[in-house]
């Protein structure tokens, strides 16, 4: 079972921003590679509270977590960044260097905070599909504070340089070591690692530069998309902060069911049902389409299960305009409950039919079947 991310690092549940930061520095600080090159564990425990950090900095994924656990979190499709990176300085590297998204914890050179990725879902029909269509998603995201922009300061007010670090965000600490002396940047605990400090905190952000609310955003679902598939709208998703990117909005398209059709890739298949005496005779029969009713001729001797191919009427492909097509199959129905004047025509007729013609016919249907079935 996955380890409590909270416990991890060594906070309680109602910890705040400022006290998981600080706790993740200090964490961090413990494994880093110039004090851990030997230690065989470092990794793996790098991974754990980085991935905990991940988690528990960014609001959306705290409450997500809290509510619904690590289950709660691989459902929403969240993979932690710490996946696919070969040794614990690739990790520090990731994670501190520019663009990494945490780069002011550390100090590492690394730039603002990047903004999370979203997850939403929107439902389209079998004619949306053959069309493609425009759609408003509305969803939770966080987003940056109109009333200060972003700065954190409350309008008007001025924001300085910290007195601490001098601006710089970083403070240098020097060590000894068997290698000799060493140097290293750790990032201001006044400012937070940014260098500057507001002295009147926006009232609307409580400081923080972000706000969380609804945000809609245009999505343009091309013709031709599978269900289950994602569009991914780049700077769509949570804020980050000043100067930071703004992460991803990953949109699944869930196409709806259809009891008229059942779609196989490009291609539909549909059933249309026959009496059995129009299957002996032939008739004309309707048949839906994605683009209305039309209609086809079921020929006299018509056996359940044959197919007729509507060419060019199925969807397009994902990127082919070309259309595949529509696969009608006929259902033959047999009647039940006979009248006894129904019954004595039925006999009748079937004094009428001679085993030679019912036998070749009804061989020649199943084997064209199995044709088609084996290719």
């Amino acid at each position: 079972m996955p380890a409590d991310y909270y416990e991890l690092l060594g906070v309680d549940r109602g910890a705040s921003e400022t006290e998981i930061k600080k706790a993740f520095r200090r964490v961090a600080r413990e494994l880093h590679p110039d004090v851990n090159r030997h230690d065989p564990e470092a990794e793996e425990k790098f991974k754990q509270v980085a991935e905990a950090y991940e988690v528990l900095s960014d609001p959306e994924r705290r409450q997500t977590y809290d509510a619904f656990g690590h289950e709660g979190l691989r459902t929403g499709g969240w993979t932690p960044r710490t996946a696919g990176f070969g040794n614990l300085e690739d990790l520090f590297g990731a994670f501190f260097g520019r663009d990494s998204g945490l780069g002011d914890i550390f100090g590492f050179g690394g730039g603002p905070a990047g903004g999370a990725d979203v997850a939403a879902a929107v439902e389209i029909s079998l004619e949306d599909v053959l069309t493609g269509v425009t759609r408003d998603i509305t969803f939770e995201a966080v987003q940056t504070c109109e009333a200060c922009r972003g700065n954190g300061a409350e309008p008007g007010t001025p924001i300085r340089d910290c007195q601490t670090c001098g601006g710089a965000g970083q403070l240098r600490q020097v060590s000894r070591s068997a290698f000799g002396q060493m140097v290293r940047a750790v990032p201001c605990d006044d400012c937070g690692g940014d260098g500057k400090i507001a002295e009147s905190p926006c009232e609307v952000c409580d400081g923080r530069g972000r706000t969380a609310g609804e945000r809609t955003f245009e999505v343009e679902v091309p013709a031709g998309i599978e269900n289950g598939q994602r569009i991914r709208i780049s700077g769509a998703g949570h804020a980050g902060e000043v100067g930071g990117r703004s992460g991803d909005l990953y949109v699944q398209v869930e196409v709806a069911e259809d009891d008229r059709f059942h779609r196989e890739g490009s291609d539909l298949v549909s059933v249309v049902d026959l009496s059995a005496t129009e299957a002996m005779l032939g008739a004309q029969v309707e048949v839906a389409t994605l683009e209305g009713a039309e209609s086809i001729e079921a020929p006299a001797g018509t056996q359940h299960g044959e197919r007729v191919v509507l060419a060019g009427k199925g969807l397009p492909g994902l990127r082919r305009a070309a259309r595949g097509d529509q696969h009608v199959l006929f259902n033959v129905l047999v009647p039940t409950n006979l009248t006894d004047e129904q019954r004595e025509l039925a006999t009748r007729l079937a004094e009428t039919i001679t085993d030679e013609n019912l036998t070749a016919r009804r061989r020649e249907g199943i084997f064209s079947r199995v044709r088609r079935a084996f290719g």
